[in-house]
């Protein structure tokens, strides 16, 4: 598997999983049946989410940089 081809493949999965467990946090807070007890898990539940959205953001700017290098 060539180097590019590898990355493309990696950068996908990675940006996969993280949309997944976004979903899945997202899921908990809205969810009737898996309601959060108490306003600090909310507000860490919202942590984790932003956290993995800054990630996603900063894979697509990995993408960028590497793109104009080429």
């Amino acid at each position: 598997m060539a180097a590019t081809t590898y990355q493309t493949y990696y950068q996908y999965e990675l940006s996969k999983l993280l949309k997944e467990e976004i979903d899945r946090l997202t899921s908990t807070i809205t969810a009737e049946y898996e309601v959060v007890s108490d306003y600090s898990s909310y507000r860490y539940h919202i942590g984790q989410i932003k956290g993995l959205r800054r990630a996603l953001e900063l894979c697509d700017e990995a993408e960028t940089v590497v793109n104009s290098r080429e």
